[in-house]
């Protein structure tokens, strides 16, 4: 298992000299699911902290911005997604981010290698920024155990989209607002008219 602090994650992110103290502890505090996950884009408590204030006016600098979190139970890859925009994961509890390059997606068929995905193990208290050519998706527990992330992201991503697009070339990825998603066939993503585009394995930890 590779780690954020590894030269390996270069290609994918970088780790950021935040202080998460306050915010995983507000974010441990909360009610997640038995089973399964939930996200939850912009929570008006984790915004009224001094963090948040610190990623909107530094990290985004000055960009409109939200703060949510995506907590609960994975072990599986599912699906992957990328943005038009860095993402900022801050880890609550010891997690695994699964990623990948969104230059490895099949121009033509829009379909990706699962084979080409990469783990990284993400330590409690850790803020990472994935860049906008970053796939990844929910992250995982270890060893079974339950996760908490929080989610930085300009505001307004993952809402549901306002105009209808002809799903055509890249189009078809468009998913929600600023979110181009592939999905794996066992994801079940099919039913919410998700893209089933991810070939091979869909890798469990």
């Amino acid at each position: 298992m590779k780690s954020v602090i590894d030269e390996a994650f270069r290609p994918y992110g970088r780790v950021l000299a935040l202080d998460t103290k306050e915010f995983c502890t507000a974010l441990k505090g909360i009610d997640i699911p038995a089973e399964g996950t939930v996200y939850e884009p912009s929570v008006a408590s984790f915004e009224a902290l001094p963090l948040f204030k610190e990623l909107t006016e530094k990290t985004y600098g000055e960009m409109p911005t939200e703060l949510g979190h995506c907590s609960g139970h994975n072990e599986a890859l599912n699906a992957l997604e990328y943005h038009r925009s860095s993402e900022i994961d801050i880890a609550a509890t010891d997690l695994v981010l699964m990623v990948g390059r969104q230059q490895d997606i099949d121009p033509k068929t829009l379909t990706y290698d699962t084979g080409n995905v990469e783990c990284f193990f993400v330590p409690a208290g850790t803020a990472v920024e994935l860049y906008a050519t970053t796939l990844h998706f929910a992250p995982c527990g270890i060893d079974g155990k339950e996760f908490r992330c929080g989610v930085a992201l300009p505001r307004g991503t993952n809402e549901a989209l306002k105009n209808p697009i002809a799903k055509e070339g890249e189009d078809r990825l468009l998913f929600a607002v600023n979110k181009w998603l592939i999905a794996h066939k066992e994801s079940g993503l099919d039913t919410d008219g998700a893209f089933i585009g991810l070939k091979g394995e869909n890798l469990t930890l």
